[in-house]
């Protein structure tokens, strides 16, 4: 028998397939005999982005701010899981403290203007500002506070700040008392919450996310149970959870646009992830067939209804006779009424895609009498190339040309929507604490090129936003993958940061809004390269200058007093002496 692992996104446990060994063997003979990277997609592109582009980078506050219930804040779902004490997450670890970035607003600001972002994509803890998740229950005042410093701090650097309004932290009365995305009554308090965020930053902030990969949030939390709440309602909770997110992002785009716009001036839109998915077999009609499925039912499933009004028909129509056949009278699928779906249409005014890796798609029926399930709905295999190189993380291969399809595909898809790349990087290799990141550094390359290569096709990116500034807490796999350009050292109290050589290649590549000629390119490299062998030498010394400072702030101190006490004495024996 063998496993394949199946990519959902940065921290998030990967569902398993078991197939037959030689069947696998026949797909991996097929996709070597079918698939040649094209020269194309093989050559490097020397050139710069437009004018104005705007390069970034992004955390979110469950994975970065730590204070879980420091200064009025409630607790969020993500609290209640990882606090359970049933192995939800690697180690039983916690984000109580994570980078403990709460506390680290001017350290942390100091990093990105290190870096040369023009903006910074951040999210809001719902439970901070609304500990109850109710605004009819009072707002935290502090957290207010503390959000609209950060944002200051920002501006006075020349940051844009990129706001989410929602990145997985529910407020947990809301789930415990009404069953959180479960029920169609969320869309009402996250209209609530985000009308506050609106009304306390909106002076300020221009950008704003509603929603952080929705997907995964509901497949893992709904679904499979790997993620907060931890519920396991298979084919049904998932798509119950996606509908009324959809419901819930309309109703903030139409409460902004109609009441915040005029006087902000603001754009409001949604980060959707997905892999690209490509056929095993290009002449093969039912593999190609599979890999638009797999788009649809990844990044269509969201971005459908937004900028068409309505479910993706593949999506209908396997989810409804995959319930006919299991004897439901309904599909398990939502239906969206024609006045919702006006409602929903075109409540985006710009489209945040987050991407990390890239799956080769074959067809394969699954019987309904498996049992409802979304990976069963979708009938089709995810494979990988052996040949991609391997980042570390099981489930994220380095693949860039998959990146330039993907921002052509939903340039094509969705009407030549602006686009905001929202999350894009890769993870540490394991094991492996140095700060020499040349993976990472060969991953921004390449994957920043094809998205340069998308822009000359047509696509209308106006920003990069790369995942992420601090290694941080990674949902279910706790902090064993790390995704940052500084490494955070989990282990002190004072969550010290150090620079990786990726810090030095970035903002090479910012400097120069591009990839100038050859020769600089490559000087980058080396000289990230260098630059980070010095940091690691400083980095293994850290034990020895700790110890030298405890000897200078107790040992020297000791034996002063020591010296004192005995020329102390001694003088008193001397003036005895001479009496």
């Amino acid at each position: 028998m063998c496993f394949l692992r199946y990519g959902r996104g940065p921290g998030a446990m990967k569902p398993v397939r078991v197939v037959t060994l030689c069947w696998v063997l026949l797909l991996v003979s097929r996709l070597g005999a079918t698939r040649k990277e094209s020269p194309e997609e093989a050559s490097f592109y020397y050139g710069n982005f437009p004018l104005g582009f705007s390069w970034g980078v992004g955390s979110s506050a469950f994975q970065t701010e730590g204070a879980w219930d420091q200064h009025g804040k409630g607790p969020s779902i993500w609290d209640t899981f990882t606090h359970s004490g049933k192995g939800n997450v690697l180690g039983d670890e916690t984000a109580d403290v994570a980078c403990n970035s709460y506390y680290k607003v001017q350290e942390d600001v100091a990093l990105l203007r290190e870096l040369h972002v023009s903006h910074y994509r951040f999210s809001l803890s719902w439970p901070r500002l609304l500990p109850t998740g109710i605004r009819a229950d009072g707002v935290n005042r502090k957290g207010i506070q503390f959000y609209s410093d950060f944002i200051d701090a920002l501006l006075k650097s020349n940051i844009t700040p990129i706001v989410t309004l929602h990145h997985w932290d529910l407020p947990q009365l809301l789930q415990a008392k009404y069953g959180g995305w479960q029920n169609v009554s969320m869309a009402n308090y996250f209209s609530d919450y985000a009308n506050l965020c609106f009304e306390a930053f909106g002076d300020r902030v221009k950008h704003w996310v509603t929603f952080s990969d929705p997907r995964t949030m509901a497949e893992e939390g709904y679904e499979t149970g790997h993620h907060a709440p931890g519920l396991k309602l298979q084919g049904t909770g998932l798509y119950k959870a996606a509908h009324h997110v959809i419901k819930a992002h309309a109703q903030v785009w139409h409460a902004y646009n109609d009441t915040w716009r005029s006087q902000q001036q603001g754009l409001v839109g949604i980060s959707l992830n997905c892999d690209w998915g490509e056929p095993v077999d290009l002449s093969n009609p039912k593999d190609i067939e599979a890999a638009e499925r797999y788009l649809q039912f990844c990044l269509g499933w969201f971005a459908n209804p937004i900028y068409a009004g309505d479910y993706p028909q593949v999506m209908k129509d396997h989810i409804g006779r995959k319930s006919a056949e299991q004897g439901l009278e309904m599909s398990r699928l939502p239906m969206f009424s024609l006045q919702e779906k006006s409602y929903i249409k075109g409540t985006s005014d710009f489209l945040g895609l987050g991407h990390f890796t890239t799956r080769y798609i074959t067809e394969r029926n699954y019987p309904s009498g498996q049992g409802p399930s979304y990976q069963n709905d979708r009938d089709l295999v995810e494979l990988v190339d052996p040949n991609w190189p391997d980042l570390g993380s099981k489930w994220l291969y380095s693949v860039p040309w998959g990146f330039r399809r993907l921002l052509n595909f939903a340039q094509t898809q969705y009407g030549n929507p602006l686009i905001y790349v929202t999350e894009n990087g890769a993870s540490q290799k394991l094991h492996c604490t140095q700060l020499c990141d040349e993976w990472r550094i060969r991953y921004l390359k390449g994957y920043t090129n094809e998205m340069l290569k998308a822009i000359k096709d047509g696509a209308n990116v106006k920003g990069y936003t790369s995942w992420s500034l601090l290694d941080k807490f990674e949902w279910e796999r706790g902090y064993s993958d790390r995704y940052g350009f500084y490494y955070i050292d989990f282990n002190k109290k004072n969550r010290p940061r150090y620079p990786k050589a990726s810090v030095e290649y970035y903002k090479r590549i910012i400097t120069a809004n591009g990839f100038p000629n050859t020769r600089e390119v490559e000087s980058w490299y080396f000289k990230a390269l260098e630059i980070c062998s010095i940091n690691n030498q400083m980095l293994a010394a850290e034990p020895l200058l700790s110890y030298m400072q405890i000897v200078t702030e107790i040992v020297v101190p000791t034996v002063c007093t020591l010296c004192i006490l005995i020329a102390a004495v001694l003088l008193m024996l001397l003036l005895r002496s001479l009496s």
